[in-house]
């Protein structure tokens, strides 16, 4: 296993890239715990390490730490193959379905697991969770899909995940027997969906407890999805001739959203 020597031979500007993105994908992990969708150990949070002219690289949490032992320092790196580049611990057992995620889905700078209760219990019955929300509609631009079931430890998750998603507007797959897979350009995106699946499959659980609920047209859905997606947030209204702080950075980001 390698130690803290394992990037001396990677750039200054990818060892920088590498501490900044262990220092966010620890605070990440935090919003899990925060938001009820993980339990002890369970659950993992990776972002994408990209900087032109080196092989991108990805940060997730070790294996079987528990959130409150977590910290920047124990953030492991591994390459897009899945072998540890840099860290004193094992990575996560889900790595290898990180890792390919980020081979075939150059798009996506962020990936997030759970076992969410109720988006897992609609991964248990391996049925899409419909869209009959419009908050499905502006996130996840029509039903969460099912993706086929598959054995841990090998990248056959990942492959389950590339397949489904390719094919969705949808940022997140329910895993059959499993949980919930979530995608964004990067880890806070990809958290937010993780937030966002449990939430819809919550509402639409208990809807169905009183009724069957309503769908939406696919042509309102669509005008939905594209609202939200490109028109809603505050607009940036000024150039400012100074660098934004991390803060208004992170700020910016959200309200384009």
């Amino acid at each position: 296993m390698s130690g803290a020597s394992g990037l001396a031979g990677y750039p200054f500007e990818v060892r920088a890239e590498v501490e900044r993105v262990r220092e966010v994908v620890a605070r990440l992990h935090a919003e899990l715990p925060r938001w009820g969708l993980v339990v002890w150990t369970a659950g993992n949070v990776s972002q994408r390490v990209s900087v032109p002219g080196s092989p991108d690289l990805l940060v997730i949490k070790p294996s079987g730490v528990t959130y409150d032992e977590l910290t920047a320092e124990s953030m492991v790196v591994c390459d897009l193959d899945g072998n540890l580049v840099d860290g004193t611990r094992a990575p996560s057992s889900d790595t290898a379905a990180h890792a390919y995620v980020y081979r075939h889905m150059p798009e996506v700078g962020g990936v997030v697991h759970t076992h969410s209760t109720y988006a897992t219990a609609w991964a248990a019955r391996a049925e899409p969770v419909p869209c009959v929300l419009t908050m499905m509609a502006d996130e996840f631009g029509g039903p969460v899909p099912i993706g086929p079931f598959a054995l841990i430890g090998d990248d056959s998750i990942g492959r389950g995940i590339v397949e489904t998603l390719r094919e969705s507007r949808s940022p997140a797959v329910l895993m059959r027997n499993h949980g919930p897979f979530t995608i964004g350009k990067d880890a806070k995106s990809a958290v937010k969906a993780a937030v966002m699946v449990e939430e819809v499959a919550r509402t639409v659980h208990i809807s169905r407890q009183l009724g069957e609920p309503l769908p939406i047209p696919q042509s309102d859905i669509d005008a939905l999805f594209d609202r939200y997606q490109n028109v809603y947030g505050q607009a940036s209204t000024a150039v400012s001739s100074t660098p934004p702080s991390d803060g208004d950075a992170d700020a910016d980001q959200e309200n384009a959203r």
